[in-house]
Protein backbone atom coordinates (compact mmCIF):
# COMPACT_ATOMS: atom_id res chain seq x y z
CA UNK A 1 0.00 0.00 0.00
CA UNK A 2 1.42 3.09 -0.60
CA UNK A 3 1.86 6.35 1.80
CA UNK A 4 -1.18 8.25 1.69
CA UNK A 5 -1.07 12.19 1.03
CA UNK A 6 -1.21 13.86 4.08
CA UNK A 7 -3.69 17.11 3.56
CA UNK A 8 -7.16 17.29 2.71
CA UNK A 9 -10.37 19.75 3.25
CA UNK A 10 -7.95 22.03 5.44
CA UNK A 11 -6.39 19.45 7.77
CA UNK A 12 -2.94 18.39 7.42
CA UNK A 13 -2.01 14.95 9.36
CA UNK A 14 0.67 15.27 12.17
CA UNK A 15 4.22 14.82 9.76
CA UNK A 16 6.31 13.93 13.19
CA UNK A 17 8.44 10.70 13.65
CA UNK A 18 6.25 9.11 15.66
CA UNK A 19 3.28 9.66 13.87
CA UNK A 20 5.20 8.04 10.55
CA UNK A 21 6.08 5.52 12.22
CA UNK A 22 2.57 4.78 13.94
CA UNK A 23 1.29 5.05 10.32
CA UNK A 24 3.98 2.58 9.32
CA UNK A 25 3.27 0.19 12.17
CA UNK A 26 -0.80 0.42 11.13
CA UNK A 27 -0.62 0.26 7.37
CA UNK A 28 1.73 -3.14 7.54
CA UNK A 29 -0.46 -4.58 10.40
CA UNK A 30 -4.08 -4.58 9.37
CA UNK A 31 -6.05 -4.48 6.10
CA UNK A 32 -6.30 -2.00 3.65
CA UNK A 33 -10.25 -0.93 4.77
CA UNK A 34 -8.92 -1.02 8.63
CA UNK A 35 -6.35 1.61 7.56
CA UNK A 36 -8.63 4.01 5.32
CA UNK A 37 -11.43 3.73 7.70
CA UNK A 38 -8.33 4.96 10.70
CA UNK A 39 -7.15 7.73 8.59
CA UNK A 40 -10.52 9.03 7.94
CA UNK A 41 -11.31 8.72 11.43
CA UNK A 42 -8.52 11.53 12.21
CA UNK A 43 -10.05 13.58 9.71
CA UNK A 44 -13.31 13.27 10.32
CA UNK A 45 -12.82 13.54 14.34
CA UNK A 46 -10.53 16.86 13.36
CA UNK A 47 -12.86 18.55 11.49
CA UNK A 48 -15.84 17.88 13.88
CA UNK A 49 -12.79 19.74 16.29
CA UNK A 50 -12.36 22.34 14.39
CA UNK A 51 -16.38 22.75 13.88
CA UNK A 52 -16.82 23.03 17.62
CA UNK A 53 -13.92 25.50 18.16
CA UNK A 54 -11.87 22.41 20.36
CA UNK A 55 -8.15 23.00 21.27
CA UNK A 56 -6.71 19.47 20.56
CA UNK A 57 -3.13 17.73 19.99
CA UNK A 58 -3.57 16.19 16.39
CA UNK A 59 -0.73 13.82 17.07
CA UNK A 60 -2.68 12.00 19.88
CA UNK A 61 -6.17 12.21 17.80
CA UNK A 62 -4.04 10.87 14.54
CA UNK A 63 -2.15 8.03 16.89
CA UNK A 64 -5.68 7.14 19.15
CA UNK A 65 -7.01 6.91 15.60
CA UNK A 66 -4.38 5.19 13.38
CA UNK A 67 -4.95 2.19 16.42
CA UNK A 68 -8.69 1.90 17.77
CA UNK A 69 -9.36 -0.67 15.59
CA UNK A 70 -6.27 -2.58 15.84
CA UNK A 71 -7.54 -5.14 18.53
CA UNK A 72 -9.85 -6.30 15.30
CA UNK A 73 -6.74 -8.43 14.25
CA UNK A 74 -6.41 -12.67 14.24
CA UNK A 75 -3.74 -11.86 16.96
CA UNK A 76 -6.12 -10.96 19.20
CA UNK A 77 -8.68 -13.29 18.70
CA UNK A 78 -8.27 -15.24 21.91
CA UNK A 79 -7.33 -12.52 24.07
CA UNK A 80 -10.54 -12.61 26.38
CA UNK A 81 -10.22 -8.74 26.13
CA UNK A 82 -12.92 -6.39 24.27
CA UNK A 83 -11.08 -5.10 20.96
CA UNK A 84 -11.61 -1.50 21.96
CA UNK A 85 -9.20 -3.12 25.18
CA UNK A 86 -6.38 -4.74 22.92
CA UNK A 87 -6.34 -1.68 20.47
CA UNK A 88 -5.98 0.80 23.39
CA UNK A 89 -3.05 -1.27 24.92
CA UNK A 90 -1.86 -1.88 21.74
CA UNK A 91 -1.54 2.43 21.69
CA UNK A 92 0.26 2.76 24.86
CA UNK A 93 2.86 0.12 24.17
CA UNK A 94 3.46 2.32 21.45
CA UNK A 95 3.65 5.49 22.69
CA UNK A 96 5.17 4.26 26.13
CA UNK A 97 8.22 3.01 23.65
CA UNK A 98 8.79 6.61 22.84
CA UNK A 99 8.69 7.66 25.93
CA UNK A 100 5.24 10.13 25.75
CA UNK A 101 4.56 11.47 28.89
CA UNK A 102 1.83 9.38 30.52
CA UNK A 103 -1.30 11.52 30.64
CA UNK A 104 -0.81 12.44 27.09
CA UNK A 105 -1.04 8.37 26.66
CA UNK A 106 -3.74 7.95 29.44
CA UNK A 107 -5.98 10.39 27.26
CA UNK A 108 -5.16 8.21 23.62
CA UNK A 109 -5.42 4.51 25.99
CA UNK A 110 -9.14 6.69 27.50
CA UNK A 111 -10.32 7.76 23.78
CA UNK A 112 -9.68 4.25 22.01
CA UNK A 113 -11.07 2.23 25.35
CA UNK A 114 -14.42 4.03 25.06
CA UNK A 115 -14.96 4.63 20.86
CA UNK A 116 -17.89 2.67 21.02
CA UNK A 117 -19.27 3.33 24.36
CA UNK A 118 -22.10 6.51 23.36
CA UNK A 119 -22.77 9.09 25.65
CA UNK A 120 -19.78 9.48 27.53
CA UNK A 121 -16.51 10.42 25.24
CA UNK A 122 -18.01 13.91 24.64
CA UNK A 123 -17.65 15.36 28.09
CA UNK A 124 -14.51 14.07 28.42
CA UNK A 125 -11.19 15.46 27.01
CA UNK A 126 -11.27 16.85 23.43
CA UNK A 127 -8.96 13.96 22.03
CA UNK A 128 -11.33 11.32 23.83
CA UNK A 129 -14.08 13.29 22.22
CA UNK A 130 -13.10 13.96 19.03
CA UNK A 131 -11.95 10.40 18.66
CA UNK A 132 -15.51 8.67 18.94
CA UNK A 133 -16.46 11.95 17.01
CA UNK A 134 -14.61 10.29 14.29
CA UNK A 135 -15.42 6.98 14.45
CA UNK A 136 -19.18 7.88 14.63
CA UNK A 137 -19.28 10.15 11.62
CA UNK A 138 -17.22 7.84 9.60
CA UNK A 139 -19.78 4.42 10.48
CA UNK A 140 -22.75 5.70 11.78
CA UNK A 141 -22.94 9.14 9.91
CA UNK A 142 -23.61 10.52 12.92
CA UNK A 143 -23.52 14.76 12.39
CA UNK A 144 -23.39 13.66 9.09
CA UNK A 145 -24.30 17.64 7.81
CA UNK A 146 -21.48 18.95 10.41
CA UNK A 147 -19.23 18.51 7.45
CA UNK A 148 -19.24 20.28 3.96
CA UNK A 149 -19.94 18.27 1.05
CA UNK A 150 -16.57 19.55 -0.06
CA UNK A 151 -14.66 18.88 2.74
CA UNK A 152 -16.65 15.53 2.81
CA UNK A 153 -15.63 14.49 -0.66
CA UNK A 154 -11.92 15.43 -0.36
CA UNK A 155 -11.27 13.38 3.12
CA UNK A 156 -13.39 10.22 0.69
CA UNK A 157 -11.09 11.11 -2.07
CA UNK A 158 -8.09 10.92 0.19
CA UNK A 159 -9.64 7.26 1.76
CA UNK A 160 -12.43 5.69 -0.71
CA UNK A 161 -14.59 3.97 1.12
CA UNK A 162 -15.99 1.41 -1.43
CA UNK A 163 -18.77 -1.16 0.23
CA UNK A 164 -17.95 0.21 3.45
CA UNK A 165 -20.76 -0.36 5.38
CA UNK A 166 -20.66 -4.29 4.45
CA UNK A 167 -16.86 -4.69 4.59
CA UNK A 168 -16.89 -2.60 8.26
CA UNK A 169 -19.73 -5.17 9.55
CA UNK A 170 -17.46 -8.21 8.36
CA UNK A 171 -14.68 -7.09 9.87
CA UNK A 172 -16.28 -6.33 13.07
CA UNK A 173 -17.99 -9.74 12.94
CA UNK A 174 -14.61 -11.18 12.22
CA UNK A 175 -12.64 -9.52 15.07
CA UNK A 176 -15.57 -10.35 17.93
CA UNK A 177 -17.17 -13.34 16.71
CA UNK A 178 -13.97 -15.86 18.49
CA UNK A 179 -14.33 -13.73 21.97
CA UNK A 180 -18.93 -13.19 21.62
CA UNK A 181 -18.68 -12.82 25.85
CA UNK A 182 -16.88 -9.38 25.30
CA UNK A 183 -20.13 -8.24 23.73
CA UNK A 184 -21.84 -7.95 26.75
CA UNK A 185 -23.62 -4.58 27.46
CA UNK A 186 -21.89 -2.89 24.72
CA UNK A 187 -23.00 -2.22 20.65
CA UNK A 188 -21.24 -5.04 19.36
CA UNK A 189 -23.56 -7.15 20.33
CA UNK A 190 -25.83 -5.85 17.84
CA UNK A 191 -23.42 -7.30 15.03
CA UNK A 192 -23.01 -10.55 16.37
CA UNK A 193 -26.96 -10.82 16.49
CA UNK A 194 -27.36 -10.21 12.77
CA UNK A 195 -24.55 -12.15 11.53
CA UNK A 196 -23.65 -14.77 13.79
CA UNK A 197 -26.33 -17.82 14.16
CA UNK A 198 -27.00 -19.19 17.24
CA UNK A 199 -25.19 -15.75 18.97
CA UNK A 200 -27.04 -15.38 22.29
CA UNK A 201 -26.40 -12.00 24.12
CA UNK A 202 -25.88 -11.49 27.45
CA UNK A 203 -29.29 -9.87 29.41
CA UNK A 204 -28.23 -7.72 32.29
CA UNK A 205 -32.08 -8.01 33.51
CA UNK A 206 -31.33 -11.86 33.81
CA UNK A 207 -27.85 -11.42 35.04
CA UNK A 208 -29.67 -9.61 37.64
CA UNK A 209 -32.14 -12.11 38.30
CA UNK A 210 -29.98 -15.28 38.32
CA UNK A 211 -26.94 -13.96 40.59
CA UNK A 212 -26.33 -15.82 43.63
CA UNK A 213 -28.37 -13.42 45.82
CA UNK A 214 -31.22 -14.58 47.43
CA UNK A 215 -32.79 -11.30 47.13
Amino acid sequence: MTIAPSSAAGIRAPDTGIAREADQLVRNTTSELIYHHSRRVFWFGALQGRRRDLSFDPELLYIGALFHDLGLGERFHGSGRRFEVDSADEARRFLRSHHVPEDSIRRVWTAIALHTTPGIPQYMEPEVALLTAGVEYDVLGIGYEDISEADRAEVVALHPRPDFKRRILAAFTDGIQPKPETTFGNVKADVLQHYVPGFERGDFVRTILDSPWPE
